[in-house]
């Protein structure tokens, strides 16, 4: 609902932004006209319109930035949310719980011990549901709800070394 009110709102602006080039253009060559007077006019529009597209630009930047998937990252984790703690090394991952019920938040707090590895989550379609970067030194969070039962694969999505492609874990979700 958001994300089409600020796609509605920067449509206006654009088209506002459209028709002032057009109006220009189209009364550009009609007559000649005293230029200072004109000159102070323009200058004097132009900078209401550039506050109101400053305005508007941060507006937008910030409601669409609180609509990011980040909630993990700003402190807004489900009371109900189980915490996982998940450290990626050469080349596995390790993982703190691996036995999930159908419905579980999981929060995965995601880092890596050596290099930079991509953790991605697949449902048991192996069919990405999530990732994020696992990143020595650093941590991300990862809110995952767990819809289906089955058994998921935790899979390393950057190229970390010979046995890359051997870096998978799986974790079961029961009814």
């Amino acid at each position: 609902m958001i994300q089409g009110a600020v796609f509605l709102v920067s449509a206006i602006l654009m088209l506002v932004v459209a028709a002032t080039f057009i109006f220009v253009a189209l009364n550009a060559s009609k007559k000649a006209v005293a230029y200072p007077p004109l000159l102070e006019k323009s200058y004097s529009m132009r900078a209401k319109f550039f506050w109101v597209l400053s305005i508007a630009g941060i507006l937008i930047l910030v409601v669409t930035t609180l609509d990011l998937p980040y909630a993990a990252t700003r402190g807004d984790v489900p009371g109900n949310a189980k915490l996982v703690d998940v450290d990626g090394r050469q080349w596995f991952w390790n993982i703190s719980q691996t036995e999930f019920e159908k419905g579980d938040v999981v929060v995965f707090s995601v880092t890596a011990s050596d290099v930079t590895h991509g953790l991605g989550i697949y449902g048991p379609n192996l069919r990405m549901l999530n990732q994020t970067q696992a990143m020595p030194g650093y941590s991300n969070a990862l809110e995952v709800t767990f819809g289906e039962p089955g058994e998921y694969k935790l899979m390393c999505m950057e190229y970390c070394g010979l046995a890359h492609h051997a870096m998978v874990t799986a974790v079961t979700v029961s009814e």
